[in-house]
């Protein structure tokens, strides 16, 4: 996500970095496929060769094609025009097969186009961001947007509860007085896709018990209703937590708000933050690993002030209390755990080893985390193929996972497959700009993601199959 830390600004134009290594133990629990950090890999051909498009937007494989649905500022909505900065998508079962988009704006303030101010679902007037919901048919064609929630800040990535609402999380720490929000900023906020009018008196509502800081995006634990969630955070680095809700807490839709509002609600349930161990010595920082397949058992910290009223909550820890990671990014429930991202890391900024990517899979049976995949650094972002920075995340229902690659040069939707091969699904041919919020409609026929900049929401088609882990070799 474009903020001061992501890796396209943090390593700027003409950064050179070494070659990709990637593994993946993936949907359908196969054993970790295990490859050297830094070594040359060789790369699945996935669906194919990328065909370049000659509307110069999208490369996709042969047979595959896109539809444009929004491109920011010139499409045309209920409230204006589609505002900038499109990030997260929840995507939701809509009427006559089609599909609910609720996509995230990660509008700071500067942004051209703002989310538009509508009553009833604005939590801070002064604040550009919120989300957009848009309505597409079984054909994937757009059939109407409007505002969901307006007056919030960042909205970078989120995650789809259980009973079908999107979670849109703030990537900010803004206060009130800062630019011109009038309300502290880095909440979570439930967007109902019903409609326009189920989200008065709804969506603006903070849910604040899952504490303010930068966050990222959330996974929630459909058997429990714990909440897992990342913070995009640097100086010091950001922490992975888990809330638990308050004992006799009835899960449903309206019930987080609910709860929000009740006496006691900004500190209702348990917000903490994980810490790892190999064997009985704590890892301070995720980088320290860098094999695939290493496991970790974690405990789980209480956070002493949520709310941050004085000291950012990462910084209300000593780095011997937790565990900190460089830019926790997406975060998918899938495989009985939950899926999350570490796009980058430097020893400049604190971390133990460099990486361009680390995957990990929360397992909650056995309160463990494990390296899924990892990106060595990447010495050639502007080769078409060469892979770094992985952001937003999904899991495939063809099987392995859909990563938006965020780093330097070349930008692509990035696949990967059960077995841990890499695969080029689409090349952004517009710019460098990165690809966000990659989420498939429920009966798999429709990929939807984001090119932020200038800010094109895209809807994917073609013949879906498990990809193909047939070799292709890297080239250089």
């Amino acid at each position: 996500m474009p903020n001061p830390v992501s890796r396209r600004s943090f390593l700027g134009a003409g950064a050179s970095a070494t070659a990709l290594g990637f593994a993946f133990a993936g949907a359908g629990s196969l054993a970790p496929f295990t490859r050297p950090a830094n070594a040359a890999t060789r790369n699945a051909l996935g669906y194919g060769t990328l065909v370049p498009d000659p509307k110069g937007i999208l490369a996709l494989p042969e047979g595959f094609s896109y539809k444009l649905l929004a491109r920011s500022g010139q499409t045309p909505t209920a409230d204006g025009a589609h505002p900038s900065d499109p990030d997260g998508i929840g995507v939701f079962d809509g009427s006559n097969g089609g599909s609910v988009l609720i996509v995230n704006h990660e509008n700071s303030g500067s942004e051209p186009f703002p989310v538009p101010v509508v009553e009833g679902i604005t939590y801070d007037p002064g604040a550009k961001g919120g989300t957009s919901t848009i309505v597409v048919d079984a054909a994937g064609n757009r059939v109407s947007q409007y505002t969901s929630v307006a007056g919030t800040n960042n909205n970078c990535a989120g995650g789809i509860s259980p009973w079908g609402t999107w979670l849109t999380c703030e990537e900010t720490e803004a206060r009130a007085g800062s630019g011109t929000n009038t309300k502290d900023h880095g909440y979570v906020f439930e967007v109902d896709p019903a409609s326009r009018e189920a989200n008065v008196g709804f969506s603006a509502v903070p849910l604040k018990f899952l504490g303010r800081y930068s966050h990222e995006a959330v996974a929630v634990d459909p058997a429990t209703t714990q909440i897992y969630l990342t913070e995009d955070a640097g100086n010091p680095n950001g922490l992975y937590l888990r809330w638990t809700p308050p004992a006799g807490f009835t899960p449903g839709k309206g019930k987080f708000v609910a709860l929000a509002q009740s006496a006691g609600g900004d500190v209702a349930g348990r917000l903490q933050a994980m810490k790892a161990f190999r064997g009985s010595t704590h890892v301070k920082d995720l980088t320290e690993a860098t094999t695939v397949g290493t496991r970790y058992k974690v405990e789980w910290v209480d956070v002493p002030d949520r709310d941050a009223r004085t000291t950012s909550v990462r910084k209300q820890f000593p780095n011997d209390e937790i565990t900190r990671s460089r830019k926790l990014e997406g975060q998918w429930w899938g495989d009985g755990g939950a899926y999350f991202v570490s796009s980058f890391a430097r020893t400049t900024d604190g971390s133990v080893n460099e990486h361009d990517g680390q995957v990990w899979h929360y397992d909650p049976a056995t309160e463990t985390i494990t390296l899924s995949t990892i990106f060595g650094v990447n010495t050639d972002p502007d080769r078409d193929g060469a892979f770094d920075g992985p952001d937003n995340i999904t899991v495939a229902p063809q099987g392995g996972l859909i990563l938006a690659e965020d780093g330097n040069g070349v930008s692509h939707l990035v696949g990967v497959t059960d077995q841990g091969m890499s695969y080029p699904l689409a090349r952004n041919e517009y710019n460098d700009s990165e690809f966000c919020g990659p989420a498939f409609s429920k009966d798999g026929k429709w990929l939807f993601a984001n090119i932020q900049s200038p800010g094109f929401t895209l809807a994917i088609t073609g013949p879906w199959t498990r990809p193909s882990n047939a070799s292709t070799t890297a080239a250089g």
